[in-house]
């Protein structure tokens, strides 16, 4: 390792142009293709956190699930992603962004291969997770290349363009995955990352220059990384189970205990380890404390509400796969325009107003979702869904730049992995917390609801099967049923969902009004010039 800040491995040192010889010299670390490229493998990891979200009714459906099994597909890769994503971003500054950035392409496409061939909850769930520990590994080093590879005036239109990449495909997976889910099979959601990644490889291979940190970590601190994925398991399966077991529950409050001591004796370790997995001296920037509180809240308010909405439009609206993802269009269509623009305005006056505006008009988003009705039309839908995107556009660039701009170079897949983790944990919270709010909520009322609609009283066994298939906004109806009283049951199962959908949409309005706050906390990045000169343009 030379003293250079970083090191190509075609023989040329520094930030220049390679020395070998052919079209490479002319490829090899180019600065918009590395952009293009490393687009490509992002998009994988982005649309696979929400395209499974429109196919969940086809697999429940398909492998007989339950709500909890659902919750366990989304969870279980968003858990993989956030606790793996800042040991990933170490790897990256210790090996290189470029290796680092590769495997994990091959190993997502492979994966995601091997659940479409899995015909079983358990086989999901399990790829799932290698899903998300791959994902990981190329999150963190795109943002790393990114850094490293464009100067610091252009640094923020970069990162602008991959986030629009990001909300783009987070958006645009209920779309797509409607699409495959109603012309091909729910396998095809995840078949399809088999040639996208093929394609990320090819181009990685002949444009990825490798750059590494000077001061890269030497180790890894295992013992935090077995306490935090402990503590992050132990959270959100206490809001998981907490729906069956009962707030009240021993089991529930041993779980939240646990999860609050893992948190801490992570916190105490990182002070002790000589290369802690989290150096505890980059939240000494209250910015980028700010950035990652920021995209952990904005997560839990999107990826929470999110996860309601499909189930509202296919089973309660019934909707075909493919026209739930079209409804959402207005969403993905905000993001794909307010990225870049917001990247611009972030260049001129700073990150601080877009993103406390942008979650301002997430709160008022979310809260207009809570007012949504079984018979709600498709203009009013697309109205808070556009709202919604053009709040999400500033926050997902923003947050990026305050925190990757906030860190020193050296700790650049740090902070990739960091920033990455913050929305993985906080779409794995939103999940959780607003999946708890809403089972709580239809717990509450079923019961009630059923007997004042006069409906036949049902036995505890029947009312928690009920209850769970209310919870996606199924009617629990009897195969036999008569018509008049199927009518009845249906409504007064969505109504239930109606009235537990509402409360969640509050709670994640009430998340993003915290955030409004949050963002007046954030600046520009102290430390974006580090990566300037670095490539060429």
């Amino acid at each position: 390792m030379t003293s250079q800040t970083t090191i190509d491995k075609t023989g040329s040192g520094g930030g220049g142009a390679p020395s070998g010889p052919g079209p490479a010299a002319g490829l090899r670390g180019h600065p918009w293709l590395t952009l293009v490229t490393v687009a490509v493998g992002v998009m994988m990891v982005a649309l696979d956190g929400t395209i499974v979200a429109i196919a969940n009714p086809a697999i429940q459906d398909d492998l007989k699930a339950s709500f909890a099994d659902v919750q366990w597909i989304t969870n279980a890769y968003f858990l993989a992603l956030a606790v793996s994503l800042i040991t990933a971003g170490k790897l990256g500054d210790r090996f290189g962004h470029r290796q680092t950035f590769l495997i994990g392409v091959v190993g997502f496409a492979a994966a995601s291969g091997a659940i479409g061939l899995s015909d079983t909850i358990p086989l999901v769930v399990a790829f799932r997770v290698l899903q998300g520990l791959f994902g990981a590994l190329l999150m963190p080093a795109a943002l790393g290349l990114l850094r490293a590879t464009f100067p610091a005036e252009k640094l923020n239109m970069a990162i602008g363009i991959w986030g629009m990449v990001i909300g783009a495909s987070t958006a645009g997976g209920p779309i797509l995955g409607g699409v495959l889910v109603e012309h091909v099979s729910w396998q095809s959601v995840f078949f399809i990352n088999v040639p996208v990644g093929i394609l990320a490889v090819v181009l990685g291979v002949v444009i990825l220059l490798d750059h590494r940190a000077e001061n890269a970590p030497r180790s890894f601190d295992i013992l935090g990384i077995a306490l935090l994925s402990a503590a992050m398991f132990c959270l959100v399966w206490a809001l998981i189970k907490a729906p069956e077991w009962g707030w009240g529950d021993g089991k529930t409050w041993l779980f939240v205990v646990a999860s609050v001591a893992g948190f801490a004796l992570f916190a105490f370790w990182e002070t002790k380890v000589a290369e802690p997995l989290i150096p505890l001296a980059l939240f000494r920037s209250v910015p980028l404390s700010a950035g990652v509180v920021l995209m952990v809240l904005m997560a839990i308010a999107f990826m929470g509400g999110l996860f309601f909405v499909t189930f509202y439009l296919q089973n309660v609206h019934g909707m075909s796969p493919i026209d739930a993802g079209l409804h959402l269009l207005p969403l993905t269509g905000m993001m794909i325009v307010g990225s870049p623009l917001a990247g611009a305005m972030i260049t001129k006056v700073g990150p601080r107003i877009p993103l406390a505006g942008g979650m301002a008009c997430t709160a008022l988003a979310m809260y207009g979702m809570s007012t949504l009705e079984t018979d709600t039309g498709s203009g009013v839908m697309s109205l808070w869904f556009a709202l919604l995107g053009l709040g999400l556009a500033p926050v997902m660039v923003g947050a990026t730049e305050v925190i990757v701009g906030n860190a020193p170079m050296e700790l650049s897949g740090v902070a990739g992995g960091l920033q990455q983790a913050a929305m993985q944990i906080g779409g794995s919270l939103g999940t959780a917390v607003l999946g708890a709010v809403m089972a709580s909520k239809v717990d509450n009322d079923l019961e009630g609801n059923w007997a004042d609609a006069g409906l036949p009283q049902m036995t505890p066994d029947q009312l928690g099967q009920a209850s769970e298939a209310v919870q996606v906004g199924v009617a629990p109806v009897a195969e036999g049923t008569p018509e008049q009283l199927a009518t009845k049951i249906t409504d007064v199962a969505h109504d239930t969902f109606i009235s537990g959908m509402s409360l969640a949409s509050l709670v994640a309005a009430g998340v993003a009004a915290v955030a409004v706050l949050v963002a007046f906390l954030t600046k520009r990045g102290e430390n974006a010039e580090a990566g300037a000169g670095v490539g060429h343009i």
